[in-house]
């Protein structure tokens, strides 16, 4: 997967999305609860971990993104990008201003092991520290 180049080398912190609520117009955002801010070593990890991601055809399930990532500055406003993944159509959106046009929608495979990787951390972030999630 391709992620901005200049975003990730700037990102100081992601912060972690539990993606609950759809948009109530098109060009509005997905809405969520943060679990989790990934700062130093743990955001470049999970950076990497998403770069990793192998490439998949799409798949349609009308795209339902259930998590989502935020990546900042050490300014930590605006959001340098944000990405959301759903795993039902094997769709990453990409939004922010430091996305070009063609990263904006990508396709993984969620059944790749970087996939569940990611979202075995997306859940554990999720259940908090010391808890184990199925």
């Amino acid at each position: 997967m391709q992620l901005p180049a200049e975003a990730v080398s700037a990102a100081a912190l992601i912060e972690v999305v539990r993606l609950t609520a759809e948009p109530v117009r098109p060009a509005d955002p997905f809405t969520g609860d943060s679990v989790a801010l990934w700062t130093a070593e743990e955001a470049a990890s999970a950076l990497a971990l998403i770069a990793s991601l192998l490439g998949s055809g799409q798949h349609r399930c009308g795209y339902h993104p259930g998590w989502a990532v935020r990546a900042y500055d050490s300014d930590l406003t605006p959001a340098l990008f944000e990405a959301q993944f759903c795993f039902g159509c094997h769709e990453v959106r990409l939004h922010g201003p430091a996305v070009p046009p063609p990263l904006a929608k990508q396709f993984f495979d969620p059944a790749a092991p970087e996939s569940r990787a990611l979202l075995a951390r997306f859940r554990a972030a999720a259940a908090g520290p010391g808890m184990i999630t199925p």
